[in-house]
């Protein structure tokens, strides 16, 4: 039990950090603050709910994985290494493809709803 409250602990002085520190992080969690009534509105069923949700929180999750990875090669170095460029690139690769899942997943939703097309 001591285990998960220390892993709960470290999980909330991550969250407070990049809540102060990080742009992206803070954009991401206001969509899915927003999300939540407006998604229950879009989706037609609880598991469309869940969906559109689910990729908000996705793209939450690729993006602190994204800051880990640049904050483990900025305490590797500062300097330019053409491999820590990389791994950052590939991280913010993986935030780009999320937001195209994102937007695929709500536009779907939106037309579905929108031409009235079943869910």
């Amino acid at each position: 039990m001591e285990r998960l409250v220390k892993a709960f602990q470290n999980s909330v002085r991550a969250f407070s950090r990049l809540m102060r520190t990080e742009a992206a992080f803070q954009q991401e969690v206001i969509l899915l603050v927003a999300a939540l009534p407006v998604g229950w509105f879009v989706a037609g069923t609880w598991s469309g709910y869940a969906l559109l949700i689910g990729s908000i929180l996705f793209l939450i999750t690729v993006e602190v994985l994204n800051t880990a990875i640049e904050a483990a090669c900025d305490a590797v170095s500062r300097e330019f290494n053409i491999d820590i460029q990389l791994a950052k690139d590939c991280g913010s690769l993986a935030v780009l493809i999320t937001i195209v899942i994102v937007l695929g997943v709500w536009g779907f939703a939106v037309a579905e709803r929108l031409l009235g097309l079943p869910i």
